[in-house]
């Protein structure tokens, strides 16, 4: 017969390990957060008295400790854009045939799938070095947005196609037999019901992407260059903001306020991209939806 003072004290010891367990968990999301908090504080404190509208339409003179960021910002925008054309219609592509087409070749998807989460490990100023050979030289593109654009791309292609690909396969295989005991096609299938059913994903996928290629420093000194003038096509050299920012700190004497208003400047392009993506990509499945 079970003794009721052992019962009592399993379910003491059990409330005690519940305790420990939840104030653990609660003590690092209070720690990130602080640490979090004491980073933007201190980027927004220094930065914010230094940032201004001349600041962001005016090029930078005196090696960057006057005048603003204009070349940067337009730079950087187009590096992006370069990056995000290219990753995310590739890796979504990818994503989809990894997780719907390669079911029935196992072996092979796994060995797919380990050489992407390799490449997603592999350290920014390798992928410099690969973007330098291979978009520099051997493609004759030298220092340009161009090179530095597809370079980041190969950088965020593994991540975003792994993000998508978990998203793709968590989806109940229910609504695969769903979609084509109606009578849809493969391809209708995928695009009204699987894609949008792994929209976190694909979501969480962009937002990575544009989170690495923003703020991506060793990769674009070798690839987009350093110099900070207006660029005016794709195979002109330009400078990152993320590149401009590690320049004024590391190399420019009496820079440090500039760098804190251009830290400022790049975490409020992050977070504005990241909403907007995430805008747009509502948009276009609540569209996909309607059409279905």
């Amino acid at each position: 017969m079970d003794n009721p003072l052992d019962k009592q004290h399993q379910r003491l010891l059990a409330r005690l390990s519940n305790y420990i367990f939840t104030s653990l968990v609660i003590s690092c999301a209070i720690t990130v957060l602080l640490l979090t908090g004491w980073i933007l504080s201190d980027i927004v404190l220094t930065g914010l008295p230094h940032l201004s509208f001349e600041f962001l339409i005016t090029e930078p003179s005196d090696a960057g400790r006057e005048g603003g960021i204009a070349p940067i910002l337009a730079s950087t925008a187009l590096i992006l854009l370069v990056a995000l054309s290219v990753s995310l219609p590739l890796g979504l592509g990818v994503a989809i045939w990894l997780a719907e087409f390669m079911q029935h070749r196992a072996n092979i998807g796994r060995m797919l799938r380990t050489i992407l989460d390799v490449l997603a490990g592999i350290p920014s100023i390798v992928y410099g070095l690969f973007g330098n050979a291979l978009f520099c030289v051997y493609f004759g593109l030298g220092f340009s947005i161009l090179s530095g654009g597809l370079t980041l791309a190969c950088m965020i292609l593994p991540v975003f196609i792994r993000t998508c690909e978990s998203g793709l396969q968590a989806v109940n295989p229910d609504w695969r037999r769903g979609g084509l005991a109606l009578g849809m096609t493969r391809a209708s299938t995928l695009w009204h019901i699987l894609l949008p059913a792994a929209r976190p994903a694909i979501a969480a996928g962009i937002i990575l992407g544009i989170g690495r290629a923003t703020a991506e420093t060793a990769a674009l000194i070798f690839t987009s260059g350093y110099l900070d003038r207006m660029p005016e096509s794709f195979t002109d050299s330009g400078r990152a903001l993320a590149v401009h920012i590690y320049d004024l700190s590391m190399n420019v004497t009496g820079g440090d306020k500039a760098a804190y208003a251009s830290a400022l400047v790049l975490i409020i392009l992050i977070i504005g991209l990241t909403f907007l993506a995430q805008h747009f990509l509502d948009r276009w499945f609540s569209k996909n939806l309607g059409d279905a």
